[in-house]
């Protein structure tokens, strides 16, 4: 039988409303899910201004309603993460490895941020009788969501809480994953986080789980710096806001780091200006990590790759879903890695306003939106 429930619907124009949407019963390769929780990011606000009508949310963790007949991984009943980074395990990017880079399903590498191959279907789910598109996807935003087996995982975890399990399959992955899968990170190793909001903190963590022995945590903020030593820096630096491409702060971490520079530095800023701020902190051959998505074009002082350094720009932490998510599982249940720490405050689907204009203000590390 089909489902009622709220859900939030951005106009494409900047603005959104929470209105009634049907969620129909899973197909044989579906798997329909109760939303509890859903993390909320600066994605999520972009979403509103993507020129098209859509649920919002790509974060999210539930429980599993039902399930086709063809689903074997996932059964009624249990709690599961969702992931926004779907693959088909077939094409030329899944059989290299690169499943965050799938060419049939990612709604980022295929898609466009649109409906790619590889989801439910749009009639799955609809808006005043029609088809409706979902961000990423997968809309989490929303009571219920009907999606692949791809994208769900389940959470076997007994202690964590709905909302510490949502905010799991973006902010916390693609920070942790740009240290652990990404960068590779050595142990007894030095690291500079450039930025210590939600994704910052996550890098600062997944460098404490990889064992580096020095982690350098840079920001404008002396608070963001207080949180980021009860996530594991060792050392901070307080950045003056016109220290221009941080390179004062570059000074600084030589000072820290033998005058050698860092081993790894990874920018979390999302500030186009800063896009090159981690090349100034490595050392020779040391490795720079853009980690915040930044898209714009910015020029680069070239004498800031001498010598031998290398800059990449993962995807979503390189992300393996089945793989991953049980292990930062595993480090949230081992006392490694704080995720329940990290949410500052949470919200009801009515109060979705509120919570944009706490997160693009600064309030929160994390805000999640829960459902009852």
């Amino acid at each position: 039988m089909a489902i009622i429930c709220k859900a939030a619907i951005a106009n494409g124009k900047g603005g959104f409303s929470v209105q009634d949407i049907v969620v129909n019963e899973p197909k044989d390769d579906e798997v329909l899910v109760k939303i509890k929780a859903a993390g909320l990011c600066h994605t999520d606000h972009d979403s509103l201004s993507w020129g098209k009508q859509l649920i919002i949310g790509h974060e999210g963790a539930g429980i599993v309603v039902s399930v086709g007949k063809n689903i074997s991984s996932v059964l009624p009943g249990d709690k599961v993460i969702l992931n926004w980074a779907m693959h088909c395990g077939k094409c030329f990017q899944c059989l290299e490895g690169n499943l965050h880079l799938c060419e049939v399903a990612s709604p980022v590498a295929a898609g466009g941020n649109g409906y790619t191959p590889g989801h439910a279907g749009l009639e799955g789910t609809t808006f005043n009788g029609e088809p409706i598109l979902r961000s990423f996807n997968i809309g989490t935003i929303a009571g219920y969501t009907l999606v692949k087996e791809s994208a769900v995982v389940k959470n076997t975890s007994e202690t964590m809480s709905f909302p510490a399990a949502s905010i799991i399959s973006c902010g916390v992955m693609t920070g942790y994953g740009s240290v652990v899968n990404a960068a590779r990170l050595k142990a007894g190793s030095s690291a500079v986080v450039l930025g210590t909001g939600g994704v910052g903190l996550n890098v600062v963590q997944g460098a404490k789980v990889a064992g580096a022995e020095k982690i350098i945590a840079v920001d404008i903020n002396p608070h963001r710096l207080e949180t980021a030593v009860k996530f594991g820096a060792t050392h901070t630096i307080l950045a003056a806001k016109d220290d221009a491409g941080l390179l004062k702060a570059a000074e600084e971490v030589k000072k820290l780091t033998g005058g050698r520079g860092a081993d790894y530095a990874f920018e979390c800023t999302a500030i186009p200006e800063l896009g090159a701020a981690p090349l100034a902190m490595v050392r020779n051959a040391g490795t720079a990590v853009q980690v915040s998505g930044i898209e714009q074009e910015i020029t680069i002082d070239m004498r800031l790759f001498e010598w031998d350094k290398i800059y990449i720009n993962p995807l979503y932490g390189k992300c393996r879903p089945q793989i991953d998510f049980p292990d930062i599982a595993q480090h949230y249940t081992s006392g490694h890695l704080l995720l329940e720490e990290m949410i500052t405050r949470t919200y009801s689907i009515n109060e979705l306003d509120k919570a944009f204009d706490d997160m693009l203000k600064g309030r929160n590390a994390k805000g999640v939106i829960v459902f009852d």
